[in-house]
């Protein structure tokens, strides 16, 4: 099964990605793990990707598409789950359009909605337990709500990450998740727009339900 995910910052989707590849055994490949892997191992094109990344440039998308390729074909023979890539329209197309040279299968495009205000207000709701990070606390979210200045799993105290409460960083990534006319959200319309004529299957998920809810509703789908 190969899935691709579409979610903004904040909407959970690294918990229901990492669900995913657990029950299904897939490869889970992020965009930024296969740039660290190709450069740190020094591959031809890691090496043409670092030298655009050392000026301070953007890497062109006819390096990062084959990277992504290569990376989905050596890491996912038993299938892959794709995490945050394409972030536009032009790199949705580029995609498909490779996975179809390549004989690849899209079985599902997976997007978890989640509006923008919520999703900021997640991010910077998140707290951090000083004894174990996976224990999950949210002043946002009733259900994880820390008990008060501490944990609300061990009762650790709990702390805040320094780009969680950076409203502009923060505003910036959405702008380009949320932007339906070149950025990530385009990219996942497209993909929409081809599960409507039945190249792939495209499941949307209310992402301010409960993660259990979620999880539940996606294996549901994916059957």
């Amino acid at each position: 099964m190969n899935i691709l995910i579409f979610g903004p910052n904040g909407s959970g989707k690294g918990t229901q990605g990492d669900l995913i590849k657990q029950k299904y055994n897939l490869a889970h490949i992020e965009s930024g793990a296969i740039f660290r892997e190709h450069i740190g191992g020094g591959t031809e094109l890691g090496k043409k990707a670092k030298a655009y990344i050392d000026r301070g440039d953007l890497v062109p998308d006819d390096i990062t598409i084959p990277m992504v390729l290569d990376t989905l074909k050596n890491k996912g023979e038993n299938g892959w789950l794709l995490d945050g890539f394409p972030r536009n329209m032009v790199q949705a197309e580029k995609l498909w359009d490779a996975l179809q040279k390549e004989n690849m299968r899209l079985d599902y495009v997976v997007e978890i909605l989640l509006p923008r205000e919520t999703a900021k207000n997640r991010i910077m709701g998140r707290r951090l337990c000083k004894a174990n990070n996976n224990h999950p606390n949210n002043i946002f979210i009733d259900p994880i709500k820390p008990a008060g200045d501490k944990c609300r799993v061990c009762g650790a105290e709990i702390s805040t990450r320094s780009d969680d409460q950076d409203e502009t960083a923060i505003s910036k990534r959405h702008d380009i998740y949320y932007d339906t006319v070149d950025g990530t959200l385009a990219a996942a319309g497209y993909f929409k727009k081809l599960a409507t004529s039945g190249k792939t299957k495209y499941i949307e998920l209310n992402g301010e339900g409960s993660i259990d809810s979620i999880k539940e509703t996606l294996l549901a789908k994916l059957g």
